[in-house]
């Protein structure tokens, strides 16, 4: 059985910065596309950035333009962890932050335009940002 944990979140001002990660298990491939969603209150859930890992080969990330400069996707692939570093976060940033996964890697540079391009879901963690 897949399961994907996020944790990191929590409250924080403007202009500072959080790490989430997620801690997959059971997912068995050794190329996928690992992705970072946000879903803010009233609002669509919204693809952040992707990571697409290719076993043997280097790994690939993309970014929604809102992101791009202060959001870094990484993974430590020892630690079987996949990390969102956040930078100058935004109150627009307050979100819940879902990690997710499938295994199409040649479909990676636009899952995040598309979250039901993602086979498996985690429960999400909370961050917030005040001003």
């Amino acid at each position: 059985q897949v399961q994907l944990v996020e944790s990191g979140g929590g409250s924080v001002q403007a202009g500072e910065s959080m790490r989430l990660s997620c801690a997959p298990s059971g997912y068995t491939y050794s190329s996928y596309c690992m992705a970072w969603f946000r879903q803010a209150p009233g609002k669509e859930r919204e693809g952040v950035a992707a990571i697409r890992v290719v076993h043997s080969d280097g790994d690939n990330t993309y970014y929604a333009d809102s992101v791009k400069g202060r959001f870094t996707i990484s993974q430590d692939k020892a630690k079987n962890t996949m990390f969102l570093q956040m930078n100058s976060l935004k109150p627009e940033d307050t979100a819940v932050y879902y990690c997710a996964v499938h295994s199409r890697t040649y479909e990676c540079p636009v899952s995040i335009r598309d979250a039901g391009d993602m086979d498996y879901w985690g429960k999400g963690t909370t961050v917030t940002i005040s001003s």
